[in-house]
């Protein structure tokens, strides 16, 4: 294959709107995508194709019929059934990226069920947000396919993609290891600092952190962190979930990630708070909410 013509987008979130407006800019002019929220005519997501210009595809199968290209961004949970959902669709030889954040179990499963079906599985782990850098995110590439797929997708403007096996999972491993303090980070943060405001001692406990680690502005960094669980919460909890499966995996009990998980699911709850700009005031808005609503229960 010496291009790619045709791509499609299999979930399209914050993710695979990303993607579908970065190939646009690269001159991609076919491209479809199938969600299943795309039921909703009036969801976000359905809008948001609609918005692009990109073909909204009734199923899966409609979606991958004559792609060059299929970039599974869906949610974790979702992974393996996005994968079966297109096998005996597929055409022969076209590439299949697999950009979720699941264990490197679930990727060893997922590329089994492509290359039988003679599509072209591609391990692929964002190893920082997507917004900052969008297509040119860090990623690493994976598996038997990866080095054939690295220009291709460089010139659709994967420029951060480096190779970094050609054995399925160990990608994913290092994507799922991060997760451990990435994730673990917020979950500690929103868990420390909502404590300490109770107590009326965030300010020390925040000047303890700079005496500690000085190079970061924790103040800053813990608003942020905080807010991207408020936001993104049930996202992620559903990313700790594979983490916590890549550690048992592993060989040890994911003690950590499987109570982060749950952090990150209870502060999605408190997502309309993540538009309060200032830490304190946000720190506020959630107890204040998780305080009546204890007092209800």
């Amino acid at each position: 294959m010496s291009a790619i013509e045709h791509i499609c987008l299999l979930g399209f979130g914050e993710v695979g709107q990303t993607l579908a407006a970065d190939f646009r800019a690269a001159g991609c002019t076919q491209l479809t995508a199938f969600d299943l929220l795309f039921k909703d005519s009036k969801s976000a997501c359905a809008r948001a194709a609609a918005a692009a210009n990109v073909g909204i595809a009734s199923s899966a199968t409609e979606a991958v019929a004559s792609a060059d290209l299929v970039v599974s961004a869906v949610t974790a949970a979702q992974d393996l059934a996005a994968a079966r959902s297109v096998v005996g669709a597929l055409q022969p030889g076209a590439y299949f990226l697999d950009m979720n954040s699941v264990s490197p179990g679930v990727k060893t499963q997922a590329a089994a069920l492509i290359d039988a079906s003679g599509a072209r599985y591609v391990e692929a782990a964002i190893m920082s947000p997507i917004a900052p850098k969008r297509i040119a995110s860090p990623m690493l590439f994976g598996g038997k396919h990866a080095a054939a797929f690295l220009t291709l997708a460089q010139q659709l403007g994967f420029t951060g993609a480096t190779v970094f096996s050609d054995q399925i999972g160990r990608a994913s491993a290092a994507k799922m290891c991060r997760s451990v303090m990435i994730k673990g980070m917020e979950a500690l943060l929103t868990e420390s600092l909502l404590s300490a405001r109770h107590y009326g001692v965030e300010s020390t406990v925040l000047d303890s952190l700079r005496n500690l680690f000085p190079a970061a502005d924790w103040s800053t960094l813990a608003r942020y962190m905080i807010s991207r669980s408020l936001i993104h919460g049930r996202r992620r909890a559903e990313e700790m979930r594979e983490v916590a499966q890549t550690v048992s995996e592993a060989g040890l009990e994911p003690h950590m990630s499987a109570a982060c998980a749950q952090r990150q699911d209870w502060a999605a709850g408190f997502r309309e708070a993540a538009s309060i700009e200032e830490l304190e005031a946000m720190l506020d808005a959630v107890l204040s909410r998780a305080q009546a609503e204890k007092t209800a229960c």
